[in-house]
């Protein structure tokens, strides 16, 4: 099919459908390019509108658009509020009974859906060659296409059968859609998924309205609940490493007040449901959950998200802070960091079986505890990993760039360091790993540093004044600068770079920037971006539109998002007509919902004033 002459033809849709006033970056460049039938690579960030770039096609073209996607809970998620603003969507997966399946199966057959939302092992199933056939489907999105790949951070093998559909399908095209790949998992994307000379997009990694900081972990849960209450009635999402975590840090809050529930793929399948869909409802406003949770939530308002342990690897941690503010109001993004979570993270990688996996794991864990010690701006470092330069140097919403951490003159313990890695390396020819050199410092007793003799070494407790952990942050800064690098391997080792040895033979000085403070109490970062609002109107709309959610049994954002919600208590639009315009407002729900809404904004000025915005 051609791409539409004007934007009109799509200007259309997306306000009287979606309500949405304009394009997000690159949708309107992704979607044309769809629509004239090439296939497409499409990176956009968590939040940044990947949907619409397969739904708004699907509406503007003819026949069936079949969606891969991973999740149960994602798909409903998609097709109710695609149902709520009147799109024919539905979805096929095992939640349904036998029934409600044939049902929808006829309507395929009788081409009464316009979208099709279906797991990538159904869809190679024996038998639905012939039905992909029959529903003339004339365009195929595969969502979280990252997924194909093994150097992603959730790999499915079953996602690699795909490339199946191209035989089978060969002249329609396909869109991939992620919001986190490396150049790697791109490419990986691109030659398993078989796209042919595909239109690429990649969006900007930033998300200008998230704010990123990291704590020492001390007494976490205190940490959690004073970050929790600080937000009142706020949703948010605890990340945490284990199983036993969650529920421990889930009852722990159930019991100080706050709505919280664990959630982990160990939990019986009935518990796991019930807890996402209080939490999608705002019945709970905290989960605490392991990685098991968050691609399948298409939560829009998300307010912080906490993580209680380091992440494995950037990725990941991208992703799951990208859970905050898909509505593109202010998200904070809290990160704990102790230098015990790094063993615990080492002990998990020691049991990983294949030795090619293991050093892709510790390779990205120590990228990792790069991000977690750095004290340049954690915005840059982000995009700086997926290859993406940020143009200012401050960001002014992380907090490196807000709170700076002083530096000190670490000429001394810097030249310690680095001796004893050159001692250790001189007297046996081979060098050894981070902890060991801390143990040398700091004088330690072992076995190891008995059987090699470096009890004998000049470096040999000279570094007692700093303890183990503080010796080993000073070395990874020191590779941070360049001075040592990490050997990889089974057992990796610290050894001096040319650069090292040229500081240690020289002793110029040397500027470290000292360790993240542990705080018991630190201020809020100030969050910029929200909507300035009547927020006594707000918190009415929100009872309201909670009202109506449980009414239909479905989460409050599938009826209007915060965003919404926020314009109208602003605005005070008191008539239907008034409604016209407001951001996510599409016809068919300004039809079902605009004039309830309009009258309880009547209601309100009655007895409260208008306030007024700049």
């Amino acid at each position: 099919m051609a791409a539409p002459e004007s934007d009109d033809e799509l200007l259309h849709p997306l306000q009287t459908t979606f309500g949405y006033p304009a394009f997000r970056p690159l949708q309107r460049e992704i979607i044309s390019a769809s629509l004239a039938g090439q296939d497409v690579f499409a990176l956009l960030p968590t939040g940044g509108g990947k949907s619409l770039c397969f739904q708004l096609p699907a509406l503007v073209r003819p026949g069936l658009t079949v969606v891969v996607s991973p999740l149960i809970a994602l798909m409903k998620d998609q097709v109710d509020q695609l149902q709520a603003a009147g799109v024919a969507a539905t979805f096929l997966n095992s939640s349904l009974t036998e029934g409600e399946a044939r049902s929808r199966l006829a309507g395929l057959h009788r081409g009464e859906w316009r979208l099709l939302y279906v797991a990538p092992e159904r869809l190679m199933l024996d038998g639905w060659q012939d039905n992909l056939k029959n529903w003339n489907v004339t365009a195929i999105a595969i969502d979280e296409a990252h997924c194909v790949s093994e150097w992603g951070h959730d790999f499915r093998p079953e996602y690699r059968q795909l490339a199946k559909l191209r035989d089978l399908l060969p002249t329609v095209p396909v869109m991939a859609l992620t919001a986190t790949a490396t150049g790697r998992v791109r490419a990986d994307i691109i030659t398993h998924l078989r796209l042919r000379a595909p239109a690429t997009f990649v969006a900007s990694f930033n998300r200008p309205n998230l704010t990123y900081r990291v704590l020492a972990k001390d007494e976490p849960l205190k940490q959690i609940l004073d970050f929790a209450h600080r937000r009142g009635d706020e949703s948010g999402i605890v990340y945490c490493a284990t199983r036993a975590t969650t529920e421990r840090v889930a009852e722990s809050l159930a019991r100080r007040g706050l709505a919280a529930r664990p959630y982990h793929a160990g939990l019986a399948p009935e518990e796991r449901s019930v807890n996402q869909e209080l939490f999608l409802r705002d019945e709970v406003k905290i989960i605490c959950a392991t990685i098991a949770f968050g691609m399948g939530i298409n939560k829009p308002n998300v307010r912080w998200i906490i993580h209680h342990d380091l992440p494995k690897n950037i990725e990941g941690y991208y992703q799951e802070t990208g859970r905050a503010g898909r509505d593109g109001l202010p998200g904070d993004c809290l990160l704990l960091f102790s230098g015990g979570d790094i063993a615990k993270q080492t002990h998990f990688i020691e049991e990983i079986t294949d030795e090619h996996e293991r050093n892709v794991a510790r390779a990205q864990l120590r990228q990792m505890t790069h991000y977690a010690e750095n004290a340049a701006c954690r915005r840059r470092e982000l995009l700086v990993y997926f290859g993406e330069t940020f143009p200012l140097d401050h960001c002014g919403a992380c907090d490196n760039c807000l709170e700076p951490r002083d530096t000190y003159d670490g000429t001394v313990v810097a030249q310690k360091f680095l001796s004893c890695v050159y001692r250790i390396w001189q007297a046996g020819r081979y060098g050894v790993g981070l902890n060991h050199l801390s143990e040398v410092l700091t004088g330690a007793d072992t076995e190891k540093i008995r059987r090699w003799g470096h009890e004998q070494l000049s470096t040999y407790g000279i570094g007692k004044e700093l303890t183990r952990p503080q010796w080993a942050s000073v070395g990874r800064e020191l590779m941070r600068l360049g001075h040592v690098a990490q050997s990889t391997g089974e057992f990796p080792v610290i050894e001096l770079t040319e650069a090292g040895l040229a500081v240690l033979k020289s002793r110029e000085s040397i500027s470290l920037t000292k360790p993240m403070d542990t705080p018991k109490a630190k201020r809020v970062i100030r969050r910029e971006g929200d909507i300035a609002c009547d927020e006594i109107l707000f918190a009415r709309l929100r009872e309201m539109r909670k009202k109506l959610a449980d009414e239909r049994r479905v989460p409050a954002y599938v009826i209007f998002g915060d965003a919404t919600l926020r314009q109208m208590a602003r605005e005070y639009p008191a008539t239907e007509a008034a409604m016209h315009g407001i951001f996510g407002m599409g016809e068919k729900k300004r039809a079902e919902f605009g004039a309830s809404f309009a009258a309880a904004i009547r209601s309100f000025l009655e007895t409260n004033p208008r306030i007024t915005f700049d």
